[in-house]
């Protein structure tokens, strides 16, 4: 008989403890407190088989959110699958500066800027008789940065696109089980947004150069090539979002973009060459600049 608190034990020979719990408490559906309170319990065979699977899987280098099948992001658990990147820590700063930016927020519901507060006066919200935002978030794979904006923002009309019919179905699961409301439409990029403008408009894309080695080491090794890869240098998708925003944005509209560590002169070269104005650039946690974005005129 093999009880969990030797099944972990053996497990530890291979992975950090943290992650044998995560993996453990994923083929008992159990959390990790129940697992030490639990330690004597005695596992059935396929609970051990299960186990040693997801051990070895993790081992030979698989993404725990992978074989656990979520990741925690802005304080709620989304599903996650190799259709969609793995949400990540850094990306809840692109989160924080767009609800900050007075766009949506809270009750208000409410452009920040006044030239987009007049060009919004057609939009009220039918119940508090207030304007109605418009947020787009491009290349939205598990739906993250969408649904976060759709139950923070208030009144917000929240959209999203993804040319993957497979991430998008991942996020509209994800939107169902959290409570969100918001459109998800298959696009590659603005394509299919033709004739129509938003005031808030956010994207992490895809932002590693095609031979950055970094590609085949750790997590991304299993992570979907399209949704980090775009060219030569990083800066494809970046490219053509930034082009064509300024079509897609209401007078006083906002762009924010997360780009790589090393890409902050390059975006902010695309963001005035486009004609936005008012370009920020914002450092994350470990101080380095990697999210940017300015708003139209």
């Amino acid at each position: 008989m093999t009880t969990l608190a030797a099944a972990l034990a053996a497990a530890r020979a291979k992975l950090p403890a943290s992650e044998a719990r995560l993996l453990l408490g994923r083929v008992l559906d159990r959390p990790a407190a129940w697992l030490i309170a639990h330690d004597e319990w005695v596992l059935d065979a396929a609970a051990l088989l299960s186990f040693a699977s997801l051990v070895a899987r993790r081992a030979g280098g698989e993404p725990v959110a992978y074989l656990v099948g979520n990741r925690e992001f802005f304080g709620r658990e989304f599903a996650v699958s190799s259709a969609v990147l793995i949400p990540r820590p850094e990306t809840e700063l692109l989160v924080e500066i767009a609800l900050n930016t007075g766009v949506g927020v809270g009750s208000l519901c409410v452009p920040g800027n006044p030239l987009a507060r007049r060009e919004a006066e057609s939009r009220v919200c039918r119940d508090r008789g207030q304007v109605t935002a418009r947020i787009l978030d491009l290349g939205t794979g598990s739906g993250c940065i969408a649904i976060t904006l759709a139950l923070e923002a208030g009144q917000a009309q929240v959209s999203a696109v993804d040319a993957s019919a497979a991430a998008l179905e991942v996020a509209r699961k994800n939107a169902e089980r959290l409570g969100a409301q918001l459109r998800l439409l298959q696009s590659d990029w603005f394509d299919e947004l033709a004739g129509e403008c938003f005031d808030l408009i956010v994207a992490n894309p895809p932002y590693i150069a095609a031979a950055d080695p970094h590609l085949a080491a750790g997590d991304l090794r299993y992570e979907p090539p399209a949704a980090l890869c775009s060219g030569a240098d990083g800066l494809d998708a970046i490219r053509r979002i930034i082009a064509a925003a300024p079509a897609h944005l209401a007078p006083g509209g906002q762009l924010w973009l997360e780009h790589g560590y090393d890409q902050a002169e390059a975006v902010r070269e695309l963001l005035a060459a486009a004609g936005l104005l008012g370009i920020e650039q914002h450092r994350d946690l470990a101080g380095i600049v990697r999210v940017s974005g300015g708003r139209a005129k």
